[in-house]
């Protein structure tokens, strides 16, 4: 890769408070004078004439149990909405989560690649949450609406200014706030974006109901596995979530017990003392499989379970490396970054990804047990932290396969046959070969498959109709700017 230069002199440098000696940020920003949505209006004015800082640091109660929220996609979705929360305590939190919010804050993700980088709570009760650092708190001028300030905030445009222009730092990159209010708008009358508001409330509407129809996949996958085989499709919630929030806390802090008789130990061949091998959601599981018919996955392999191989990357290469990361229960989102070269790709057979093969995260507690099917023909290679399935499509289909290991049938095995603690967990090639799969013929297996995708696609159409919405939003807010 040859170096990459640009020209600029001090003056214009020293115009920024870090002295930013990047590229990226310099050639595009400046050139705008931070007109970054290229408004023809005379009467531009910056973000930091329109919000202003306002943080209240949380007060924690003794004995009260709070909603944390991180700035991570688990907790907010692209439209704002809180779907997820971090049980915690006075006693038992992390110092980033730290702050108060009332209904008339903005916040705005300081992340780059923020699911959704504006949030306002008009309506909400957020007397129980608390937020992360990782968030800009702000309170918008009297002269302007809340929500049409949050829906400029929230455009395409400027998610892809902070994306790509001006975050800083590699890896887990942000942006500095003084960057965000120096961007500038148009000075709209107030009635004006009363009006644009109003003109947006109805298609917000629209979007709220669309979403409520939407299903999580791995949900329509145990529902279908659930009728399929007669088990109880609460036992994923049951064995999901396995304590109350309250307990999880409470349980940090002391010493977990559980019971079981010596019968139960030996049944493992490995002498197991964890809570999770014999939690009775675990038990109720493993009592199923083991009452009806089914096969070892050792007996439908072509070859036996193997991990990836310790890349070289080479930055001149040509051949993507697949790491957990990369993973999505659903998809494989290959890497642009980390590349080997195809002497590598030769040498390390052992690596080598082919078309048709099943991969599983078997390390980190974040990423264990996701699985996706490589159903393109595409040369890449595996790390040495995800295992690689090659099955015979004679005797099962793979795509039932990777879907099992997405139920609940499937999951339980790899969350209580793991070994380690913490971070340190692995998922070894022997507890892959011996998990349990259902024994039915490939034709109703294929039934299941078709079904599942059929109700896959149906969740598709609804999101792609969501995100036709969304860009509604978009136009009328860019129109307006404009």
């Amino acid at each position: 890769m040859g170096l990459k230069t640009f020209t600029i002199n001090f003056l214009e440098l020293s115009k920024d408070y870090y002295l930013r000696n990047d590229e990226k940020y310099h050639s595009f920003l400046f050139s705008s004078d931070w007109n970054l949505f290229d408004s023809s209006s005379k009467k531009l004015i910056p973000l930091k004439d329109i919000l202003r800082n306002d943080y209240t640091l949380f007060n924690y109660q003794e004995g009260e149990e709070y909603k944390g929220i991180p700035t991570g996609q688990t907790y907010l979705d692209e439209d704002g909405y809180i779907k997820g929360f971090q049980p915690v305590i006075a006693e038992n939190h992390p110092g980033r989560l730290k702050y108060k919010v009332s209904n008339d804050n903005i916040l705005i993700s300081s992340l780059r690649l923020a699911k959704s980088p504006a949030l306002f709570f008009e309506n909400d009760d957020l007397s129980k949450y608390v937020f992360s650092n990782g968030f800009y708190i702000f309170k918008g001028n009297n002269d302007w609406n809340n929500k049409f300030v949050l829906y400029i905030l929230r455009t395409k445009k400027l998610k892809s200014i902070l994306d790509n222009h001006i975050y800083r730092g590699i890896g887990i990159s942000a942006y500095k706030k003084e960057d965000l209010l120096k961007i500038k708008i148009p000075l709209i009358p107030k009635s004006k974006q009363d009006q644009i508001v109003s003109q947006i409330e109805p298609i917000e509407k629209k979007i709220k109901e669309l979403k409520a129809q939407i299903k999580e996949p791995q949900e329509v996958i145990n529902k279908i596995f659930a009728r399929e085989f007669g088990f109880d499709e609460n036992l994923f919630n049951e064995f999901g979530k396995g304590m109350t929030a309250g307990t999880q806390i409470a349980q940090s802090r002391t010493l977990r017990v559980f019971e079981t008789d010596f019968e139960e130990l030996s049944r493992s061949g490995i002498v197991r003392f964890s809570t999770r091998f014999y939690n009775p959601p675990t038990k109720k599981l493993t009592y199923f499989l083991d009452n009806i018919e089914t096969l070892q996955v050792k007996d439908i392999l072509l070859e036996p379970v193997h991990r990836g191989a310790s890349p070289k990357y080479n930055s001149d290469g040509e051949i993507p490396v697949v790491k957990t990361g990369h993973l999505k229960n659903g998809y494989i989102e290959i890497s642009q970054e980390e590349f080997v070269d195809s002497i590598f790709y030769n040498y390390s057979t052992r690596s080598q990804v082919k078309q048709g093969d099943i991969l599983i995260a078997s390390t980190g507690k974040v990423s264990l047990g996701k699985i996706d099917l490589l159903e393109e023909e595409q040369d890449l290679v595996a790390d040495g932290h995800v295992s690689i399935v090659r099955i015979n499509d004679r005797k099962y289909s793979r795509q039932f396969f990777t879907y099992f290991f997405r139920s609940i049938l499937g999951y339980f095995q790899i969350e209580r046959d793991y070994t380690g603690a913490t971070n340190q967990i692995e998922l070894y090639a022997d507890e892959i070969s011996n998990f349990q799969i259902p024994n039915i013929p490939l034709n109703q297996q294929q039934k299941i498959v078709n079904e599942i995708k059929a109700e896959l696609d149906r969740q598709e159409e609804i999101k792609n109709k969501i995100e036709n919405e969304r860009n509604k939003i978009d136009a009328i807010i860019e129109k307006a700017i404009k």
